[in-house]
């Protein structure tokens, strides 16, 4: 019997969908006015919606919301049409369960090179995520460096809660990164794609923050010369991050709680209401429940900002991520004459591993670019750190410093580097003999781990 030609099986639209259908990616495509016309079984498996359930129908509202995390050349008033994008993406299956894709989105043009609509293909990287979680693997995570333990669960929490509109508050010491993981929260959400709005709450004078927020009209108060956007309403359909936000006046908490609760506000000098679609992220450096005690923040405000709380670890509680830091902020000091200091040495490393960084990621990150400077050659030696470092030195025993390890972190470095002793006393930017002395001193302690 003679085989049926290439040409004969791609001509049959049955024998396509079958070739589509054992693709390991999932598979869907739509056209130009967003309306799905292909679904693969590979999708039906990982979105856990049937064809049948999503084909003809607006890919935004199919699985109720944009699958695509509005990144897409479709998502705004005037679309940007880009050949081919590649994103990451977490969706929420039709169980309810939260997934981590990797998305490929290709623009399709017909036979005249006109754009008819887009296939994308997606696979489901969910496991392979949570094994490198599990393996404690990962160095970092949507821009935010570190691999302690503590990190790690702050990534699995900012995974967890992408997928859902529920606010989020982050409470952390200065300098920890709230601003980073309030963004890292919108970047892996659906909402991507769409503006993400940061506003200092403690950074404005009480009398403008309320049009800053909620925008004004013309002529409502001396120099309203136009009407103006407020930052939630810059922020529709997008992420809106009220960071200090327990500087917020009184009166501003009422509008905000009225606003978490109704959805729309007015402007200052308004009548008209105005609804936003906004997912609002709060954080701050002080203690909220302290706060409301002290009658200084709203109670209801607080139960209302407060539904899924991460709290960022200080750099004292993760100190086996200062070198992924330090080499992190080295890798973007500039070449000036084709010199700059390509490593640290070891005994500065050894000092910044012992300092308390009351100002955390960001004295850090202010202590490597004040020793790029200083360091004349291509190591950065004691001599070269800061001068409150300096001070910190001569405090120290003559003896050096003394490393605080613990037992977690000492086995996540041995598993990272598959028990390469002298490779984990580097990632944990300690001596070999400091990382010797400890497994001795704590050998019943590892082989409970």
């Amino acid at each position: 019997m003679k085989a049926p030609s290439i040409d004969n099986i791609f001509s049959n639209r049955k024998n396509l969908e079958r070739i589509l259908d054992n693709l390991k990616d999932g598979i869907i495509a739509h056209d130009i006015d967003r309306k799905i016309f292909y679904f693969n079984k590979k999708a039906e498996e990982i979105t856990g919606y049937h064809r049948e359930e999503v084909i003809g129908k607006d890919c935004h509202d199919a699985f109720g919301g944009p699958f695509c995390g509005s990144r897409c050349s479709f998502c705004g008033d005037q679309p940007l049409f880009l050949d081919t994008a590649e994103y990451p993406i977490n969706i929420i299956t039709r169980k309810g369960e939260t997934r981590r894709l990797e998305m490929t989105a290709t623009m399709m043009r017909d036979e005249n090179d006109h754009k008819f609509g887009v296939l994308a293909a997606f696979r489901d990287v969910t496991d392979l995520f949570e094994l490198r979680i599990k393996a404690k693997e990962m160095t970092g995570f949507s821009n935010i460096i570190g691999c302690d333990s503590k990190m790690v669960e702050v990534f699995r929490q900012i995974t967890d809660v992408a997928g859902y509109d529920y606010p989020v508050h982050i409470f952390g010491e200065t300098g920890t990164g709230k601003e980073l993981v309030a963004n890292a929260i919108h970047n892996e959400s659906l909402r991507a794609g769409n503006p993400f709005v940061p506003i200092n709450c403690g950074a404005l004078p009480e009398g403008l923050i309320e049009s800053e927020l909620f925008g004004h009209v013309k002529g409502a108060f001396s120099g309203a010369i136009r009407d103006k956007k407020g930052r939630f309403e810059l922020a529709h359909k997008g992420t809106i991050f009220l960071d200090e936000i327990a500087e917020l006046p009184k009166l501003l908490q009422v509008k905000l709680l009225r606003f978490l609760q109704e959805g729309n506000f007015m402007k200052v000098g308004g009548e008209k209401t105005v609804s936003v679609d906004v997912r609002v992220v709060s954080a701050t450096n002080r203690d909220l429940k302290k706060e409301v005690k002290k009658g200084r923040f709203r109670e209801d405000l607080f139960y209302r900002l407060n539904v899924i709380p991460i709290q960022i670890p200080p750099i004292r509680e993760r100190r086996s991520d200062i070198p992924l830091l330090v080499e992190h902020f080295l890798s973007q000091a500039p070449v000036i004459g084709g010199q700059r200091p390509v490593r640290i040495g070891k005994e500065a490393l050894n000092i910044l591993m012992d300092y308390n960084w009351p100002g955390n990621v960001r004295e850090l990150q202010n202590a490597v670019q004040f020793a790029i400077v200083r360091c004349q050659g291509k190591v950065i030696h004691p001599e070269d750190l800061p001068l409150e470092l300096k001070g910190f030195i001569s405090e120290k025993p003559k003896r050096g410093p003394v490393r605080k390890l613990d037992a977690e972190s000492v086995s996540a470095a041995l598993t990272k580097t598959g028990g390469n002793k002298a490779r984990a006393a580097k990632v944990l930017g300690v001596g070999r003999a400091t990382l010797y002395r400890f497994l001795a001193d704590h050998a019943d302690e590892m082989q409970e781990d």
